[in-house]
């Protein structure tokens, strides 16, 4: 283990903590020695600890001291100009990068690429988890994530440049699997940011929009023999901090910094915004819809693809716009939209506030939304490109001496069932739509190119491990097969010979190419909150048993449950009314297969058809307002009869067990009822009248069965 940094005297003196952790910017950066590797929070302007960053500059350009540092972050933690580590990009300052995204850092990625210092890309994910391994003192943190990228020391090893020699990652096998290990190396110095602090320096981050890895960042630090100065807004008095707000416990914390509220900014675009950190809910978006040019075509195209329910990770730049056109669908409420930094649910925002939501869910620690994501957790991915080649590689972290960074794309690309990579077919072109055809007034580089200049995903990888990939641009959709890219979709108004193949410096796989649907290129609503609801209603009842939530001691088998399928995606519906007689066969072809004393199958097919006939009803006479009613009385027929199947299905069930399950059952009928009852009153009377009538026939269905399992 290194030296512990000790009290260190610059100038005419220097700090004592026995007797205070509240000290100066100036004062807590010359704590920082040459050579040290220095940590930092910061995801844009989210948690970046700029007062003490400026501190840092200009004590270096006062004195030269320190110089020959390590830079080590995960997210870029600046504004893409000259804020943030930016203001570090001095010769001699710095020694060596370790990042995760450098576009928001151009100052540093120009060291980078020239040279001047040795310089690493690694994935944003990895960097996280990095923390946590240091952390925790292991030698490697092991992974696939990176295989087959310019991260493979195979291809590059995530170097940047020449100057570059020491190998960070590895490659080893995982059960005779490709792996790659990443090395662990000593954090010497940690600077992070936090809202409040107290004299003993436990950390809270209530007005903060993220929590980041600021507590793993510190255990790393502290337990590596460092330092950890936290930047705060405020000072609280002794113990008059909730426990529970503490994110950093005063015992890792050496020095505390105040800011100054120009360089305590909540993002870099917004001094503070409530909804951003939970403080409050504003009321839902009512901005103005995107306008209809080639970025809201294809962030719409991405949108068809959207279920109920879904968990959706959004990159930078193009892809942010499917959270406009979500809320501009009225189906954000539905989706679960989430970004790396550790936002879960809420509408993910553009630009310099990207990383934070409005009206979240939840906030968690990046590293954990990153054990999420690299898991397999998103159901959906939709992510920018920049360069796409003949092996369906993309690029989007290098270009020449441009210096992007991979930021999360490599975790999230790698590790998500159902990707969308999303961009214009040229660069800096520009279109129209005429009578809803696409124009193509001017044309611009090519970005579908024989061979990429870096590859940040692999589409050899994806094809080995049968991952679904579509690529989304304005005029066309190509899908990954395992003989190459299909031209799937074509854009109407749009020719093949000259408006695709002419600008592509490769021939994808063309068989039978079907047009994109009319309604992107349309003014007004796609209406995705009713293809949604459809969908629900409509698609094939199906088992998946490693989905399956279901208790293992109820014995079930393929047979005995009921999950909606998203295997099949239909095609924009042409009516609003579900077919009542298919849904009516698909449960009496589930309920043939249960074996259920004492339960007489038909009859509760008959009941559930009598359901589901009462509710199209009400769609019909309320329109858009009762697929509310229809939406819930099929949540709570999923939640009621799960109870009763359980207790029919499990004979070694006591009497008593089975009772209560129908009492729970009868309990969840009588709570949803009251719900739907409210949502029909406000959709029309009309639908009120007919729900009130078939519910008054569901309680005394239930009625009896509770009686009934209670007597048994």
């Amino acid at each position: 283990m290194p030296e512990r940094h000790q009290i260190a005297f610059y100038g005419k003196g220097g700090i004592d903590k026995s007797t205070t952790k509240i000290v100066s910017g100036a004062e807590a950066v010359a704590m920082i020695r040459s050579g040290d590797t220095v940590a930092f929070s910061g995801f844009v302007g989210i948690g970046t600890p700029e007062a003490v960053i400026c501190a840092l500059e200009k004590r270096f350009l006062e004195t030269g001291e320190p110089s020959n540092l390590t830079l080590f972050f995960a997210a870029a933690p600046g504004d893409g100009k000259d804020k943030g580590l930016n203001r570090l990009a001095h010769d001699g300052l710095v020694k060596r990068l370790i990042g995760g995204h450098f576009k928001l850092v151009p100052k540093l990625a120009e060291l980078a690429v020239s040279g001047k210092c040795e310089a690493y890309n690694l994935p944003l994910g990895i960097i996280s988890h990095l923390f946590r391994e240091i952390a925790v003192g292991k030698p490697r943190l092991i992974s696939k994530v990176g295989l087959r990228t310019f991260v493979d020391p195979r291809i590059d090893g995530g170097k940047l440049n020449s100057n570059t020699t020491e190998d960070l990652v590895e490659l080893t096998a995982i059960d005779g699997e490709p792996g790659l290990l990443y090395k662990t190396f000593p954090i010497h110095v940690a600077i992070l940011r936090g809202t409040t602090a107290d004299p003993s320096g436990n950390v809270t981050m209530e007005k903060e929009a993220l929590t980041l890895d600021n507590l793993t960042i510190a255990t790393a630090a502290k337990n590596s023999g460092g330092i950890v100065i936290a930047q705060v807004e405020r000072i609280g008095a002794a113990g008059s901090l909730n426990p529970r707000d503490v994110k950093i416990p005063g015992h890792l914390v050496d020095y505390v910094v105040v800011a100054e509220p120009e360089h305590h900014m909540q993002t870099y675009a917004t001094q503070y915004n409530g909804a951003f950190s939970g403080e409050l809910r504003t009321p839902p978006d009512r901005a103005a819809s995107m306008e209809l040019n080639e970025r809201k075509i294809i962030v719409r195209r991405c949108a068809l693809e959207l279920r109920k329910g879904d968990v959706v990770n959004l990159g930078i730049g193009m892809p942010e716009g499917l959270a406009a056109v979500a809320t501009e669908e009225n189906i954000i409420n539905q989706l679960t939209l989430t970004t790396e930094s550790g936002t879960i649910g809420g509408t993910p925002q553009r630009g310099l506030d990207f990383g934070a939501a409005i009206n979240p869910e939840s906030i968690i620690d990046q590293n954990q939304m990153f054990d999420f994501i690299d898991g397999g957790g998103l159901d959906l991915a939709c992510l920018g490109f920049a360069q796409v080649d003949a092996q369906a590689n993309v690029n989007v972290s290098r270009f020449g001496d441009v210096l992007a960074g991979a930021g999360g794309f490599i975790n999230i690309s790698q590790n998500t069932r159902l990707l969308f990579f999303c961009g214009t077919f040229t660069k800096d072109l520009r279109t129209e739509i005429r009578d809803g055809k696409l124009v193509i007034l001017q044309e611009g580089q090519a970005k579908f190119i024989e061979k990429v200049e870096q590859i940040t995903f692999s589409g050899e990888y994806a094809r080995e491990t049968h991952q679904t990939v579509l690529i989304v641009t304005e005029r066309c959709v190509f899908s990954l097969i395992p003989e190459g890219l299909e031209l799937i979709e074509v854009a109407p108004g749009i020719d093949i010979e000259r408006d695709i193949l002419a600008h592509m410096e490769f021939r994808p796989i063309i068989r039978q190419p079907r047009e994109m649907a009319a309604v992107i290129f349309a003014d007004g609503p796609m209406n995705l909150d009713q293809l949604l609801l459809e969908r629900l209603l409509s698609e094939g009842i199906d088992f998946d048993a490693e989905r399956s939530t279901r208790p293992a001691r109820y014995g079930l088998d393929a047979g005995n449950l009921v999950t909606p399928s998203f295997e099949e995606k239909p095609t924009m519906p042409t009516s609003q009314t579900p077919d009542i007689q298919t849904l009516t066969n698909q449960i009496n072809e589930m309920l043939a297969k249960f074996n259920m004393p004492g339960a007489d199958p038909a009859a509760l097919v008959r009941e559930q058809a009598r359901n589901i006939e009462a509710f199209a009803q009400a769609t019909q006479v309320a329109n858009k307002g009762a697929y509310g009613v229809v939406e819930k009385q099929l949540e709570l027929f999923r939640a009621a009869s799960s109870q009763l199947l359980m207790m029919f299905e499990d004979a070694a069930l006591a009497p008593k067990e089975r009772g209560e399950l129908a009492k729970q059952a009868y309990e969840v009928a009588l709570i949803g009822s009251r719900e739907i009852t409210s949502m029909a009153v406000k959709a029309s009377e009309n639908a009120f009248a007919i729900t009130r009538k078939r519910m008054t026939e569901i309680f005394e269905q239930f009625r009896k069965a509770a009686t009934i399992g209670k007597d048994t």
